[in-house]
C-alpha cells in the first residue's frame, strides 16, 4: 500500500475515498516551514449527511459481527500501524511541528496500543445477573448506541483519534471521526490502513474540515446518538449546549491549568529532570503540561537556578532532526496567541527569567513557528497569565510556605484536569492527592499512563472519563431484563 503524504486529502465515507462535495479546501500548513504543503477538504452538511448515512447503513451488520471477528479486525489495524510506523511517524511530525523522536516514541506506538488494548478488553467484556428469588433473574446486557461522532484534538493527532475510534468500534459502534483541519494527515494515512485491514464499508468514517462547518453539523445530526469530543472548553461548551437539547450522551475531554507542586523533601535530580519535561514536551501543547509550578519558599531560589539552567538547554529546530527536544508551534494562530499571552505576562507585571520570544530559524524554516521556552515569575495567583489555559512552552512560578498554602493555589483555577505532586512525605502524598481538585493527580512522577485508568478531568476540564472499561461503557447503553420461571 501506498502510505504517503499526498497533496489532497480526501474524506473516508463507506469505504471510498471522496472528494468535499462542495469541491472546496482548506490549505494544510507545515508549522515547521510557515508554507502549505497539501490541502484538506473543507467538509460541509453535504458530507456529514453522506457519511452518517453510511454510518448507519453498516450499523446492523457491525453490531453483530462476532466479538471475535472484530478482535482480530481491530489487531489487524494495530499490526498495519506498526508496519506504517516510519511513514506515520514523519507525516506526524511535518504536520504537526512535532520532534519525530517523540512521533517516533509516543504518538505512533500508542496510536498501535489503543486498537490493540480495546481489541483486547472486548474479548473480555460480561453482563450482571441478579437473581431475585428462585423463579425470578434479572440480567443486564450492554448495547452498542448506533452511529456515534468522534472529534479530535491537533496536539496529539493520531494517538488521540484512535483513543476514541477503538473502544467505540470495540463496542459495536459505527462511527464517523472529524479530526483536526490543523493536523490531518495521519487520520487519513488510518483510513487507508482500516481499508488495508478488512473493515467492512461504512464502520468506520473520517471526514475533515473545520468546527463550524463541520464538527458543528456532524455534532447536531439527529442520527448521531453521542459524542466524545477532546478539544478546548469553550467548544466543548458549545457542543454540551447542542447535544442536551436532544438527550445525546457526550465525553468532554478540555483544557487545563495544572499545578505542579514542588516540597523541600523531593528527590531533587528526578523531580527536576521530569518537571523540565512537563513543562515543555511537545512544545507544551499536551493538555497534562504542568504550567503552574508551585515551590516550597524553602527551595525556590535553588529550584529557579536549575531549572533556567535546564530549560535553557532546550532549543527550536527542525523537527525532523533526531537531535530535536523541541519542534514547532502547531499554527500560524496558535503561535500569535501565544506570543500575545507572553505580553499579557508582562503587562501584568510578569518577569521573564527565561525566553518570551519566537524562535528564528534560518533557510527553510525561517518562517516557522518557534517559541523560545518561557519561565515567567512574580504574577499573582489571580492574573489571566495563571488562570487561562495558554497551552504553549510557557510556565509561571509560585512559591507557599506550607501545606495549606499549596493546595490553595493547587485548587486557585477554574480548570481541574491533573496535578502533579513531588514529596517523599507518603501521608502528605495521600492527603494532598485527596484534597486537590483534579481529575488525575500524579505523585513523584508525570504521564504515568495505564490504560486501564479513567482520565479525564472537573470543573472547566472536562465531563465524563475515557480509558479502560470506562470508554467501553460510554458508547453502550444497558439495558435490564427480567425473566420470572
Amino acid at each position: 500500500m501506498n502510505l504517503e503524504i499526498v497533496e489532497k486529502i480526501e474524506n473516508f465515507i463507506g469505504g471510498a475515498f471522496l472528494a468535499p462535495t462542495l469541491g472546496e479546501y482548506i490549505p494544510n500548513i507545515n508549522p515547521a516551514t510557515g508554507q502549505e504543503y497539501s490541502k484538506t477538504p473543507n467538509s460541509t452538511k453535504e458530507d456529514v449527511d453522506l457519511a452518517v448515512a453510511a454510518a448507519k447503513k453498516a450499523f446492523p451488520d457491525w453490531k453483530n459481527t462476532s466479538l471475535d471477528t472484530r478482535f482480530r479486525l481491530m489487531n489487524r489495524v494495530a499490526d498495519l500501524i506498526e508496519e506504517y510506523a516510519p511513514q506515520l511517524v514523519l507525516a506526524e511530525s511535518i504536520d504537526n511541528g512535532k520532534p519525530y523522536t517523540l512521533a517516533e516514541k509516543v504518538d505512533i506506538p500508542r496510536a498501535a496500543d489503543n486498537f490493540r488494548f480495546f481489541a483486547t478488553a472486548l474479548m473480555h467484556t460480561s453482563t450482571d445477573a441478579h437473581q431475585m428469588s428462585e423463579n425470578v433473574m434479572h440480567y443486564t446486557v450492554k448495547q452498542a448506541l448506533g452511529v456515534v461522532a468522534c472529534i479530535s484534538p491537533w496536539n496529539l493527532p493520531l494517538y488521540l483519534f484512535t483513543w476514541k475510534i477503538a473502544p467505540a468500534l470495540a463496542t459495536g459502534n459505527c462511527v464517523v471521526a472529524k479530526p483536526s483541519e490543523v493536523t490531518p494527515m495521519t487520520a487519513y494515512l488510518l483510513a487507508k490502513i482500516v481499508k488495508e485491514a478488512g473493515f467492512p464499508d461504512g464502520v468506520l468514517n473520517i471526514i475533515h474540515g473545520t468546527g463550524p462547518d463541520c464538527g458543528s453539523e456532524l455534532v447536531k445530526h439527529p442520527d448521531v446518538k453521542a459524542i466524545s469530543f477532546t478539544g478546548s472548553t469553550r467548544a466543548g461548551r458549545e457542543i454540551a449546549g447542542i447535544a442536551a437539547k436532544d438527550f445525546k450522551k457526550y465525553s468532554l475531554e478540555l483544557g487545563g491549568k495544572n499545578p505542579n507542586i514542588i516540597f523541600e523533601d523531593c528527590d531533587w535530580e528526578k523531580m527536576l529532570k521530569t518537571t523540565v519535561h512537563s513543562s515543555f514536551s511537545n512544545q507544551g501543547q499536551i493538555c497534562l503540561c504542568g504550567s503552574r509550578i508551585l515551590i516550597q519558599s524553602s527551595i525556590y531560589e535553588k529550584f529557579k537556578k536549575d531549572f533556567i539552567a535546564a530549560a535553557a538547554k532546550i532549543k527550536p529546530m527542525d523537527p525532523l532532526n533526531p537531535k530535536a527536544k523541541m519542534g514547532a508551534i502547531v499554527s500560524e494562530a496558535h503561535y500569535n496567541k501565544i506570543l500575545n499571552a507572553i505580553n499579557t505576562a508582562k503587562e501584568e507585571g510578569g518577569l521573564i527569567l527565561l525566553g518570551g520570544k519566537a524562535s528564528k530559524l534560518e533557510g527553510k524554516h525561517a518562517n516557522g513557528y518557534f517559541i523560545e521556552p518561557t519561565i515567567i515569575e512574580g504574577l499573582d495567583a489571580k492574573c489571566k497569565t495563571n488562570q487561562e489555559e495558554i497551552f504553549g512552552p510557557v510556565v509561571t512560578l509560585q512559591t507557599f510556605e506550607t501545606e495549606e498554602e499549596a493546595l490553595a493555589l493547587a485548587n486557585d483555577s477554574t480548570y481541574g484536569l491533573s496535578a502533579t505532586l513531588w514529596t517523599n512525605d507518603l501521608q502528605r502524598a495521600h492527603r494532598l492527592a485527596h484534597k486537590i481538585e483534579a481529575g488525575m493527580i500524579w505523585v513523584n512522577t508525570w504521564l504515568l499512563r495505564d490504560l486501564r485508568t479513567p482520565f479525564g478531568g472537573i470543573k472547566n476540564s472536562g465531563v465524563g472519563r475515557e480509558g479502560g472499561w470506562y470508554a467501553m461503557d460510554f458508547f453502550t447503553e444497558e439495558k435490564n431484563i427480567t425473566i420470572p420461571f
